[in-house]
């Protein structure tokens, strides 16, 4: 027997039996197109997948300009991460239902996730064109051009979003993203604190914030956001190394290496985390006269080298690391 929500989908898919009708065309077959896309819409219901996209294809088969059947394929393979296929269907219902604000933002995401930016900011503004008004269009195609460093062009439509929605914390975050890329850092500050005033436990600004105060050389109100931030998110490397630097500034070296070496637990390929603990270990070393903190920065320092030996200022490590094994 159906339960109560089976019932209410079939009811629905009957309702709209005419309106797929008008995509999909009749066919005289008992199993037409339409008759294969309310089966395959049934099986997602019942989260069986494989039998809906058979299903689908046979639609597809059936009725070439079926827009629907290929917006629901992009939808099943986006869900089953399966990039290139869901791209390729949300494509072909673009092409035949260009007026699908849906489907050019479904796209524009996929494309996204694949980090194909230029194809995403390509789907994003025509969904932004058939809906002026939808916030997390312009935030992604914002976020797109911040991925291909367009940063004049991310401002751009920031600033289509603060006039969407002049309270969205995230629209506040993206401009302090773009002002930190743009090495502006007081305007990044300036707009993070906004995005802090809508969003006060918001680790991921406080983040954002505090890296901002760092490259400003403040690091003592960088130690205590991304303390705040650590209590929040334990298990942010990123965080934990960026206290473990401002602790480092402030000359507090057991905490530096505290904080350090608790990145490196949570990221074992945090080759800047496994330097700046090389740092603290050396400075702490030289102040106590001991040998010993001495090899183990060392053994940091390489293993930061292991990990990404193109570093930058990579030849000035290899050198430190030389001039302190002979010791």
């Amino acid at each position: 027997m159906f339960n109560h929500k089976k019932i209410c989908l079939l009811s629905c898919l009957l309702l709209t039996n005419a309106f797929l009708l008008f995509f999909a065309g009749c066919s005289s077959s008992p199993q037409g197109a339409v008759d294969l896309y309310v089966d395959a819409v049934m099986h997602r219901e019942m989260n069986e997948n494989e039998k809906a996209i058979e299903k689908l294809n046979s639609a597809v088969a059936k009725n070439e300009r079926f827009s629907l059947a290929y917006s629901l394929l992009g939808e099943i393979y986006q869900e089953m991460q399966q990039y290139e296929k869901s791209a390729s269907s949300y494509e072909q219902a673009t092409v035949l239902n260009p007026w699908s604000f849906q489907n050019y933002f479904s796209l524009g995401r996929v494309y996204q996730i694949m980090k194909k930016f230029a194809l995403a900011i390509k789907a994003y503004t025509r969904a932004c064109e058939l809906n002026p008004e939808h916030l997390g269009a312009h935030i992604n195609t914002a976020k797109c051009y911040i991925e291909l460093k367009d940063y004049d062009s991310a401002l751009s439509v920031v600033e289509q979003a603060k006039r969407i929605d002049p309270g969205a914390g995230e629209v506040q975050q993206l401009l302090g993203d773009i002002y930190e890329s743009k090495s502006d850092y007081n305007q990044a500050i300036r707009s993070y604190k906004r995005a802090m005033e809508l969003d006060s436990n918001n680790a991921d600004i406080m983040l954002s914030l505090a890296v901002a105060y760092v490259k400003t050389a403040r690091f003592e109100n960088a130690k205590e956001l991304l303390t705040s931030a650590t209590q929040i998110q334990s298990n942010n490397s990123k965080a934990w190394r960026y206290l473990g630097y401002s602790q480092l500034k402030l000359d507090k070296l057991p905490e530096s290496i505290n904080s350090y070496n608790r990145a490196v637990e949570i990221n074992d390929k945090d080759w800047e985390a496994y330097r700046g603990l090389g740092v603290a270990y050396m400075m702490r070393a030289l102040n106590e006269r001991d040998n010993v903190l001495k090899v183990r920065a060392v053994q940091h320092w390489r293993k930061s080298l292991d990990i990404n030996p193109e570093q930058p200022r990579n030849e000035r490590l290899r050198n430190l690391i030389k001039m302190y094994s002979r010791r």
